[in-house]
């Protein structure tokens, strides 16, 4: 685990910011670093993902901590947890965003358009800043967008997992034939190492850490 100091370059309006830190620090999708500003009257690090990154570091999704400022110090721990994989044969990907930001699932736009995949993105958020050859669809047509998908990547909390499965119930996609992973967004403050538990998730009936077995699972596993 690394531990290095990072500063923050630009605060966006959508409420991402930049971060300039060391490349071994920059998360790649569906990962996630912890960061901890000094002095902070917060007790605990927030988890950032990767919106979009150079070589100077990385966009972090929203949402960051009101007290964080342009040109501000923060401690950045990790890189932690499993992220997305994308088949190299999938050609019709579908990103899911159940949250009112899609943004942890953004980082995935420019991989799967390097190898020349159909993206849809589906969500309900009425603003959202994707390429013209992006397109987007509502919750309410996602059985379709599921239909056409051959790999399907989900973000949605953890107090909200019942509401996808009984959406996949809905749409008869319980045993889906396509690949699929759903990140899983929590409160993860000890990033694995002191499995303080406080993320802990029951699948198969048996508890996993979503800090550290997760973020992202396979959706097999989630229903």
């Amino acid at each position: 685990m690394k531990i290095a100091q990072a500063k923050i370059k630009q605060i966006l309006l959508d409420g991402s910011l930049w971060l300039d830190c060391p490349s071994d620090l920059i998360p790649a999708p569906g990962q996630y670093v912890l960061a901890h500003k000094p002095a902070s009257d917060a007790p605990l690090p927030v988890s950032l993902f990767n919106i979009d990154f150079n070589s100077n570091g990385f966009r972090c999704a929203p949402p960051i901590p009101l007290d964080w400022k342009p040109s501000d110090v923060i401690t950045l721990r990790g890189v932690f947890g499993q992220g997305f994989s994308i088949p190299a044969s999938a050609k019709k990907i579908a990103l899911i965003a159940y949250e009112k930001s899609y943004a942890r699932l953004q980082a995935l736009i420019p991989l799967a358009l390097k190898q020349n995949a159909e993206v849809v993105v589906v969500s309900d958020t009425k603003e959202i800043d994707v390429p013209e050859i992006i397109e987007i669809q509502p919750m309410q047509l996602l059985g379709e967008v599921l239909s056409w998908a051959n790999y399907v990547a989900i973000d949605i909390a953890r107090e909200n997992l019942n509401q996808l499965k009984e959406k996949l119930l809905e749409q008869n996609q319980a045993s889906p034939k396509y690949e699929a992973q759903v990140l899983i967004h929590t409160s993860m403050p000890c990033g694995g190492v002191a499995e303080c538990a406080v993320c802990a998730l029951t699948l198969n009936h048996e508890w996993r850490m979503i800090c550290k077995e997760g973020p992202v699972f396979r959706l097999q596993d989630v229903l």
